[in-house]
């Protein structure tokens, strides 16, 4: 995976970490916690493995070789 293709999914992950903690946010301030305690555990499931993914792909891209002049590669 190059390092554009790891940006996009890490930007896409960011996309869903944002709506899915305003989704959050607008659940608590309904109080549909208490409602809905099992789509509210879905949602938190939700934030947690997105957070997790994008960790993970956030690591292996800092994990790509470095290329250009530095190293003499890329040119």
């Amino acid at each position: 995976m190059s390092e554009e293709n790891y940006q996009q999914v890490i930007d896409a992950l960011q996309d869903l970490i944002d709506e899915t903690q305003s989704t959050l946010e607008r659940f608590e301030t309904a109080g549909m916690v208490e409602k809905m305690p099992k789509d509210y555990d879905r949602l938190l499931g939700i934030l947690d493995d997105a957070v997790k993914q994008q960790r993970s792909h956030t690591l292996a891209m800092l994990q790509l070789p470095v290329e250009g002049p530095m190293t003499g590669e890329g040119e």
